[in-house]
């Protein structure tokens, strides 16, 4: 008798490396049919995915080294993953039911997937108005790294006058840094952005006091006169020369947020990158410290943290803006840059 065939699925796998030192290609992504089973085993759920989260960490998954002990390198020819939002279609676990809207940092690129239900959890739409991408973004990992890595990082005080600087600042995570500095008590906050439009959005519609065009603008320049007293916190997503020029501004006993380097990712070098020396010097001449952050070590604060990010979100003190591509066939158009 002939085994059943089971649900047929779409999925995404890892088709080729584009090697330590390359920039990633759509090419590096495949898009094939398989199938799942048929029936759901107990302590399993079987969900619909609704969306999937495509983030610059992602290109260390790529890496046959990750580079990283916290980050698993994709396989070749297996499907990728990342963080998820999906529906429950149908549930052997205890905790969901069908309907339910859940969530995992380790949800499969693909169109049904059966998950143990240990792995999933549950979100309330309501939280975010109904925006459940948000459950990725301003209420998700993003925003827990944003407003976690100023918590924990940032020695931020209220009334202390301080001046933040964020670079990649109309990134998901730097968009939302600048808006939870200010929320946290910064007193001026710049953006260090790559064109006019999101310059001029930065400061329009997320409340930055300046933003500066890196491609166009003399950084150096412009932060003398746009942080007159000196950067206090620095929320580094980007690194090398851009970093070097914001450090050398920098105030005694000041702080960095190591946050990203995506300058860096598509070099081979150690996370952290480390400093030229005369950056080196000045950290340690100004005690600035700059500290390797992960949010997943945090993981203790993530439910308060997050009520905080959906509460901001609610009454519009969060502003969040988004690219949502259609279909799982474009998620490798993403992936590269």
């Amino acid at each position: 008798m002939a085994a059943k065939a089971g649900m047929i699925i779409q999925r995404v796998v890892l088709n080729s490396r584009p090697g330590k030192n390359g920039v990633p290609v759509a090419e590096n992504f495949r898009l094939e049919q398989s199938t799942i089973p048929d029936t759901v085993q107990e302590g399993q759920v079987r969900v619909r995915t609704l969306y999937l989260s495509v983030d610059p960490y992602m290109r260390c998954r790529m890496n046959e080294d990750t580079g990283s002990d916290y980050l698993l390198p994709w396989q070749l020819s297996e499907v990728a993953d990342g963080g998820g939002i999906g529906v429950v279609e149908e549930s052997k676990h205890h905790n969901f039911a069908k309907g339910d809207i859940v969530t995992s940092f380790n949800w499969p690129w693909q169109t049904v997937a059966i998950l143990d239900g240990s792995l999933l959890q549950k979100v309330v739409p309501e939280l975010v108005n109904g925006r459940l991408s948000y459950f990725l973004g301003a209420a998700g990992l993003t925003g827990l790294t944003a407003l976690l890595g100023i918590r924990e990082k940032g020695h931020v005080t209220v009334g202390a006058n301080q001046t933040m600087v964020v670079s990649g600042a109309a990134g998901a995570c730097g968009s939302l840094a600048g808006q939870i500095g200010r929320l946290e008590g910064c007193s001026r906050v710049v953006g260090i952005a790559g064109t006019d439009e999101k310059c001029s959005i930065l400061v329009s519609e997320m409340g930055f006091d300046a933003a500066i065009n890196y491609k166009t603008g003399n950084v150096a320049q412009q932060l003398r006169e746009l942080c007159p007293g000196g950067v206090d916190v620095y929320f580094d997503n980007v690194g090398g020369d851009i970093s070097d020029t914001v450090i050398s501004q920098m105030n005694q006993n000041s702080h960095i947020i190591l946050c990203g380097q995506i300058s860096q990712y598509n070099k081979d070098v150690p996370y952290p990158p480390p400093l030229p020396p005369g950056t080196e010097k000045i950290q340690k001449e100004r005690n600035i410290t700059r500290e390797r952050f992960l949010v997943l070590n945090y993981m203790d604060k993530q439910e308060a943290s997050i009520l905080q990010l959906c509460q901001w979100i609610q009454e519009g003190k969060l502003k969040v803006r988004e690219t949502v591509v259609e279909g799982l066939a474009n998620i490798g158009v993403l992936s590269s840059p």
